[in-house]
């Protein structure tokens, strides 16, 4: 069984992650806590995360300074962030969070089916890169390995599993686009279209062979 997407969930109080968890209860994902900025840092240097829920309000390292931290980072800069804070905050709270690199900010309290919604098609996105990038890998090893230079004896054997398999890719990434449309979260634009290039470029590659 392939590993369940893993979410950071980072706030300073106890009882909004046990909130949180329960939301996100019904969602084929892992959770994993975080209760400073300090804490969600060191839980990223050696876990791989689709997505993090970050809390503005914490003391010490609050979440503008822990995301600065993440999108320094060659590794983590690319995972996705949405901040959480409370309705009564300063009014530039929202435009401080897209500046850190956030791709969503939700005020508390937040309408649990919205933040689930959200989540869900991030998990979705997560899930699909990481097929792509195994499928891409396949096609590369079995082009490498059974389909040597001036041999194109494999080609019948071989080139259709790999059709059906990106086929499977395109199908998904199309349900994943109609996830992204029903939702109307603007948010969900740029990593799509990353995504939808790359499975092009694979398409392309692919079809070069024929």
């Amino acid at each position: 069984m392939a590993d369940r997407a893993k979410i950071l969930l980072v706030d300073d109080r106890e009882e909004n992650l046990i909130a949180l968890e329960a939301i996100l209860s019904s969602l084929d994902l892992t959770p994993v806590r975080a209760k400073s900025g300090e804490e969600a840092l060191k839980a990223l240097l050696g876990t791989e995360f689709a997505l993090i829920l970050l809390d503005v309000r914490m003391p010490g390292m609050d979440g503008f300074e822990t995301a600065a931290h993440i999108k320094r980072r060659e590794r983590t800069r690319n995972i996705p962030i949405i901040f959480l804070t409370v309705v009564d905050s300063a009014p530039d709270y929202a435009f401080r969070g897209y500046a850190a690199g956030a791709v969503d900010y939700l005020t508390k309290p937040f309408d649990p089916w919205v933040l689930r919604a959200k989540v869900s098609v991030f998990v979705e996105l997560y899930n699909m890169h990481k097929r792509l990038t195994e499928q891409a890998a396949l096609l590369r090893e079995r082009l490498a390995g059974e389909l040597p230079p001036g041999n194109s004896a494999a080609q019948p054997t071989v080139l259709p599993e790999l059709s059906r398999r990106l086929t499977a890719v395109e199908d998904e990434l199309d349900r994943v686009r109609e996830l992204a449309r029903k939702s109307a979260d603007a948010s969900l634009s740029a990593p799509l279209s990353d995504l939808s290039d790359r499975v092009s470029h694979l398409r392309a590659s692919f079809d070069a062979l024929g």
